[in-house]
């Protein structure tokens, strides 16, 4: 497993599974995800997006649209697009990053604190009423300093040895000709040899 930079051609991808899932995906750029994949198959299995808000008070940073598909999901693979996140917030030379989110929980084990409302930059503000009203009702406002973000190990351990949850997958179905339109009993074939 592994989390990478978006690329172009992946915004599809990403849009259909944005949309699947729910997840926010106000003025979506591709450029700003990164993407986690199995280096087997190189199955795409998560995604994030570092969101950056630009005032007249300076630049504040937001993690949002994450997300994890069903088979890969507690497996370490939601922790380690976050971890990429922060390590792209500190490349860009953030030392706070915010997150609006309704599982707080997930994010303290990583050392993200809540914020009260009227500690957040107005911009943060304003996303978090925007929030509320949309998508995540139980919007709920954090934020870690950069070099307060810790990896608990075992979720690197679980995403060392990530594999796909196969079990709540219905079985592909067998396609038939009737499928596509043909009627068996009176179909000629133009390369029938019998």
């Amino acid at each position: 497993m592994y989390v990478r930079n978006a690329r172009n051609r992946e915004e599809v991808w990403l849009l259909d599974h944005i949309e699947a899932m729910g997840v926010d995906d106000a003025a979506f750029r591709s450029r700003d995800y990164v993407i986690a994949a199995d280096e087997a198959g190189n199955e795409k299995t998560g995604f994030g997006r570092v969101r950056v808000h630009r005032t007249d008070d300076g630049e504040f940073c937001e993690l949002t649209g994450i997300g994890v598909l069903e088979g890969w999901r507690g497996q370490g693979v939601g922790a380690h697009v976050i971890e990429r996140l922060v390590d792209r917030a500190a490349d860009e030379e953030f030392t706070t990053v915010y997150s609006l989110t309704d599982e707080p929980e997930y994010l303290e084990q990583f050392g993200f604190d809540r914020v009260a409302t009227d500690d957040l930059p107005d911009k943060l503000a304003e996303r978090l009423d925007v929030k509320r009203e949309g998508s995540v009702p139980e919007a709920v406002p954090t934020r870690v300093d950069v070099g307060a973000f810790t990896m608990p190990s075992r979720l690197r351990e679980r995403f060392k040895h990530a594999a796909e949850d196969s079990e709540d997958e219905e079985p592909a179905a067998e396609e038939s000709s009737e499928d596509f339109g043909i009627d068996t009993e009176n179909a000629t074939y133009k390369y029938d040899t019998g």
